[in-house]
């Protein structure tokens, strides 16, 4: 195939500085995904490949350069993601990204959709009563129900703001650890403790706990209550039970709304004991009201590594069923 060269014009070199890093350290990702050599002078980019990869290249360029100038910073996990869109036909995607602001954090940092896979996340929180999100570790999906929790709190939808999680030993054993049963599962708990401290503030959040407004528990402690005029989050639900399962969903009540996450890939259950997560997944999936959403590893968010290592653990997973 021909080499060709592609020139997008630049308003001004701080378009570039925010494309490709103060020091130049995006253009090697850039070229590393599309096949292209690039170069950049006062006036513009150069591109230079074979006419597909030039072509793909600008495209995304083009598109990264505009959510640059919105204010959105690209860094290296956004350009490889715009990439994989562009290369599969949808490079009018990209712009998506972007999103609206989800919620503001009490330093009032804004909290926006990364992937489209958040972005129909969210999208489901908003339509659904009752949303199942699954997908690895570093896709936000524990963040983003709190965000949307702390929004719906906020907005007086709801009156309260339920998380649980189930407490299974993933590896260490409960009984060693001091106190009662609150004080040994409160590291199991803690992510969500973090993630509410960081929405409302430690002031507020302290407040708010003592009042009853937020309650943070362990699975356990959901059986025999209804659940009115709540959000509630069920997060590691990978980890219970069918029977677990079932009784959480049944204490839905009247004004309520319900999120459950989970990572089937990282189950800490006795081998014989089926996840209650898989289980519902599959006989709820089509029930009216309830969505499921799977994120995937294009929806980490995380270090680009964990990205990686989730790809390498799900073609072992792979080769070892074949």
């Amino acid at each position: 195939m021909s080499v060709i060269t592609e020139r997008i014009e630049l308003d001004s070199m701080e378009d570039a500085a925010g494309l490709f890093g103060v020091l130049d350290e995006n253009i090697s990702v850039f070229e590393q995904e599309t096949g292209t050599l690039i170069t950049v002078n006062g006036d513009g980019i150069g591109i230079e490949g074979e006419a597909e990869n030039a072509a793909l290249c600008r495209v995304v360029l083009e598109k990264l350069l505009s959510m640059q100038r919105k204010g959105e910073p690209i860094n290296r996990s956004r350009i490889r993601y715009a990439v994989d869109l562009a290369r599969e036909g949808n490079a009018d995607l990209i712009s998506e990204i972007m999103g609206d602001v989800v919620a503001l954090t009490a330093r009032g940092k804004q909290i926006k959709c990364k992937t489209l896979g958040q972005k129909k996340y969210v999208q489901a929180l908003k339509e659904h009563e009752l949303v199942f999100g699954v997908g690895p570790a570093g896709t936000g999906k524990t963040y983003l129900a709190v965000a949307m929790a702390v929004l719906a709190f906020k907005n007086k939808e709801v009156d309260k703001i339920i998380l649980t999680r189930p407490a299974v030993e993933a590896g260490e054993k409960l009984g060693f650890l001091p106190g009662d049963l609150q004080n040994k599962v409160d590291p199991y708990l803690r992510p969500l403790y973090d993630a509410l401290q960081e929405f409302f503030g430690l002031e507020t959040y302290r407040n708010l706990m003592e009042r009853g407004a937020i309650e943070v528990a362990p699975l356990a402690y959901m059986r025999g209550r209804t659940l009115n005029n709540a959000y509630i989050i069920l997060d590691e639900a990978q980890n219970c039970s069918i029977e677990q399962m079932k009784m959480f969903l049944t204490r839905l009540g009247e004004g309520s709304r319900a999120i459950i996450t989970g990572d089937i890939t990282q189950i800490d259950l006795p081998r014989e004991k089926k996840s209650g997560l898989i289980h519902a997944i599959g006989i709820l999936r089509d029930v009216e009201g309830i969505k499921v959403i799977q994120l995937t590893h294009k929806d980490v968010v995380r270090h680009e590594l964990v990205q990686r290592i989730i790809q390498a653990y799900e073609r072992s997973e792979k080769n070892r069923a074949e």
